[in-house]
């Protein structure tokens, strides 16, 4: 009887509270990827109205771009404090009615300054979630989930990417045909039948968000606080409730005795300091599982994937469908990492993406070097057609002719980037014989040399210099700095390009995609995990801006393959990393995780 006893299985966790607190936790991850992807469909239909409308500058709808960049880092910053505030509910809730409230304010704006208070809120929104949303998964769940947790939240962020991208496609067609619809109408009829049917469009685009924002605040009441942020509070009651709706009954009291236990005290039953090494070590570790997660170069290759592909060799159109491919793959394999990430572990699975990953890159690099070391370099003669402090020349076929000299390839389009100055401002132009739009290069000062942003403004009085100068652009003269020509690759290279980039991108998703998201949560020790967490992502932005902002400069003056190699060198340097020092934390409690650093500490 005793036998037969013990053999009877214990009873499984709560199916349903978990599922839902999944799904919302996923709800979250939509919202980031919406925050990040809903603004490429809208602005070609707001600088084509608002613009207009309103008088808006391009620095004026640069800024309504980078807007939700600069609400995330902020939010970033105070996310943990929040967090601890108002507990990992109560941020999850005021998230959400941020998000909520933006769109409203975007959809009916009626010039720059609420457009860009929206903006700003969106991106405030979209901070708090990228800290809290992983932080309160990673407190609730148990360790078998935890890891299902996280790759629901990457899953979602993908999809969000991906319904953004098709909300804007949605209405660029719906577009296109109103453009047919109004063909036949007078011209001045016609303009101010587009413009209406322009404005409705990214006006509609930010109203369609509005449904997920609603649904994620309304699922946040039913959801329980976080156990490890009610003992903290001394709400142990509570903290038991809230474990019960997670795990099964025989293993709440021992889970709850666990998260009391080790609450910030070293071996001896002192409080340690907060920069022990017992905090140091794994809180470094996490920033730098974050920092080269984004050194991967992720964000730039799907940010400019259409871009790399034409200057692969890819034309517009096919471009773009390769550009809706690399999503959709992204969503598709974290779909794989959701099934892996609890069976395989978080290190084996950053191994292995790191290590997919680096020989991707090094693939799509050793392509670009062929396509790039025949280039020309025509600098001299664009330096000396240099008139007055600008430069206008037509491209038409014989110009091409001319600056194509001896280069091999007859019959092959060719492409031409340039690389100029005005002082300290700088710009990259790339143009191909082949596009019916590049039939003249002008490059003048009104449009590379921008007026000091209050940021800007604000250093200079401190005689601190971190951007251009506009003043000493004022009378610098245009500097070529570089100028090459070469032929455009062939399709054939444009899809190797490609499949380099799917490869890419599938690795990714199955490794660093779904496994950045548990180190941020997994490895903060609890007694800082919520501002650690906050610091953390900020690197995590503050890499992936840095890298977004340097990669046109950077391909123009050195090429393609120069960027892929420095990522494919940062991917290295994360494989060992995830080999030599991350330790596998699959199936361990939180409190299991930062014991194993207590007891290295010394």
């Amino acid at each position: 009887m005793t036998t037969a006893t013990a053999a009877v299985p214990a009873p499984p966790a709560p199916r349903w509270p978990v599922r839902y607190l999944l799904f919302i936790g996923g709800l979250g991850g939509l919202l980031y990827g919406i925050d990040i992807g809903i603004i490429a469909g809208a602005l070609p239909y707001l600088e084509a109205t608002a613009s207009h409308a309103w008088q808006l500058s391009s620095q004026q709808l640069g800024f309504v771009v980078a807007a939700v960049l600069l609400g995330s880092v902020l939010s970033s910053l105070f996310a943990g404090l929040i967090a601890d505030l108002i507990g990992r509910r109560g941020a999850m809730l005021l998230a959400g009615l941020l998000f909520t409230a933006s769109i409203p304010v975007m959809a009916l704006a009626s010039g720059y300054t609420p457009l860009l208070l929206g903006r700003l809120l969106q991106g405030i929104s979209g901070g708090l979630i990228g800290v809290v949303v992983p932080l309160y998964l990673a407190e609730v769940l148990s360790p078998e989930r935890r890891g299902r947790g996280a790759a629901m939240f990457q899953l979602l962020l993908t999809i969000g990417l991906v319904l953004a991208a098709l909300i804007g496609l949605y209405h660029a067609h719906a577009v296109d045909a109103a453009a047919e619809a109004v063909r036949s109408l007078p011209t001045a009829q016609q303009a101010q039948a587009l413009f209406a049917v322009k404005d409705h469009a990214w006006r509609t685009i930010f109203w369609s968000c509005l449904a997920p924002g609603l649904l994620f605040c309304a699922g946040i009441f039913w959801l329980s606080e976080s156990p490890r942020w009610l003992v903290r509070r001394g709400r142990v009651d509570d903290a038991r409730r809230s474990l019960q709706r997670v795990l099964p009954a025989a293993q709440v009291d021992a889970t709850l005795a666990q998260i009391q236990a080790p609450e910030s005290t070293g071996s001896d039953g002192k409080r340690d300091p907060l920069l022990s090494r017992r905090y140091v070590v794994p809180f470094l570790l996490a920033c730098v599982v974050l920092a080269c997660t984004q050194a991967t170069g992720i964000n730039s290759v799907l940010a400019y994937a259409v871009n790399i592909l034409n200057q692969a060799g890819l034309s517009g159109s096919v471009a773009n469908s390769a550009d809706a491919g690399i999503k959709l793959l992204n969503a598709v394999m974290t779909v794989v990492a959701l099934l892996l990430v609890d069976r395989k572990g978080r290190k084996f699975l950053l191994m292995l993406g790191s290590g997919g990953i680096c020989v991707a890159l090094l693939a799509a690099a050793t392509l670009f070097f062929q396509a790039e070391r025949g280039r020309a370099d025509v600098q001299p003669q664009l330096q000396a057609a240099v008139s007055g402090d600008g430069l206008q020349l037509v491209l038409d076929e014989a110009q091409w002719q001319r600056l194509r000299g001896t280069l091999d390839g007859q019959g092959q389009p060719l492409q031409l980037t340039v690389s100029y100055a005005y002082g300290d401002f700088t710009n990259v132009r790339a143009l191909r014989s082949d596009n019916l739009t590049d039939r003249e290069l002008r490059i003048d000062r009104t449009g590379t040399v921008q007026p000091d942003s209050v940021i800007g403004a604000f250093f200079r009085t401190l005689h601190l210099n971190p951007f251009a100068d506009p003043a000493s652009a004022a009378q610098a003269p245009l500097r070529i700095e570089q100028a090459r020509i070469g032929p455009v690759p062939r399709p054939a290279h444009g899809w190797a390009v490609a499949t380099c980039i799917l490869v890419f991108v599938a690795f990714f998703a199955v490794g660093p995609g779904v496994c950045v998201w548990l180190a941020l949560s997994e490895l903060m020790p609890n007694r800082i995990r919520s501002n650690g967490m906050s610091i953390a992502l900020l690197i995590n932005q503050f890499v992936s801006t840095t890298i977004a902002a340097l990669f046109l400069p950077t391909v123009g003056h050195h090429g393609y393959a120069s960027m892929f190699v420095f990522w494919a060198g940062c991917t290295l340097v994360f494989f060992l990393v995830a080999a030599f020092w991350l330790p596998e934390t699959k199936g361990r409690s939180l409190e299991e995780i930062e014991a194993r650093f207590a007891r290295k500490r010394g």
